[in-house]
């Protein structure tokens, strides 16, 4: 508390501005649910990435609990990799109260929870979303989804993997006649695509491996290490399954377009 009171002092007397007083207050803003689960209510201040469940592990009831309290304070959620276990007593509970934006594919799910009257800020800046297969599209929903609530338009093509190269270079040039910022690559098996396209193109690329495939290497390793082992240069690479980092990295990358960065 003293902390809090020595910020708000400095403000008050002129020594910091509005905006660094917010950065260093938003420090603070940490909720303590139960079952040791800590909310981090000031990210989307202080970063600009909004609050992320990792819903997989957490029980149905826990979730709710985390839902209702955070929605309490707060007009969007973002839920990854909701089971259906999960959904089903989401829709059941928050249906009429909330709008809900469920992925479209087969769990895991990913999905949006908003108030009635929430407003999707806006960028004037965007990213590219590459999947070299439809079995990549359940990775691919979380990097939309945690764009769109960062305030970032996602241009995305599907099913552009290697086995048919020639696929590939239609939907580039679109994203480079678009001026992406960023290009997210979601690719499985081999893992070959992120590499590909960064030798193609003028921006960051960020390579997310996807657990598709099978034997020696399955399960995404193969992917993964394919994508580190790069010599493409413009090729970063997140965690196997990894769209939220990914989509949320890419989405802060386009941010930074004519906008001012906020120090502490």
């Amino acid at each position: 508390m003293r902390d809090i009171e020595s910020i708000l002092k400095q403000f008050k007397d002129g020594k910091i501005s509005l905006e660094k007083a917010k950065a260093e207050l938003s420090l603070f803003s940490l909720e303590f649910i139960e079952d040791g689960v800590t909310l981090d209510t000031g990210r989307h201040i202080r970063k600009g990435i909004p609050e992320v469940v990792y819903a997989e592990k957490k029980s149905p009831e826990l979730l709710i609990t985390i839902i209702t309290r955070y929605m309490a304070d707060h007009s969007a959620l973002l839920l990854s990799r909701v089971l259906t276990k999960h959904l089903d007593l989401i829709q059941k509970k928050f249906s009429e109260e909330f709008d809900l934006y469920v992925t479209l594919s087969h769990e895991p799910y990913t999905v949006t929870i908003t108030t009635k009257n929430h407003q999707f800020s806006t960028s004037q800046c965007n990213i590219g979303l590459l999947t070299a297969g439809t079995s990549d599209l359940p990775i691919a929903e979380e990097v939309k989804a945690i764009a769109r609530l960062m305030g970032v338009e996602t241009i995305q093509f599907n099913d552009v993997g290697i086995a048919g190269v020639h696929r590939l270079f239609s939907p580039l040039k679109e994203m480079i006649k678009q001026n992406v910022k960023a290009i997210v690559v979601v690719a499985g098996m081999e893992g070959a695509l992120p590499a590909i396209v960064s030798s193609l193109v003028p921006v960051p690329v960020i390579g997310v491996p996807a657990s598709t495939g099978y034997g020696y290497g399955g399960k995404g390793e193969g992917a993964l290490m394919t994508m580190l082992q790069t010599c493409s240069l413009g090729l970063v690479v997140v965690n196997i399954d990894n769209g939220i980092n990914a989509g949320a990295t890419a989405a802060l990358i386009a941010k930074q377009c004519g906008q001012k960065i906020n120090t502490l």
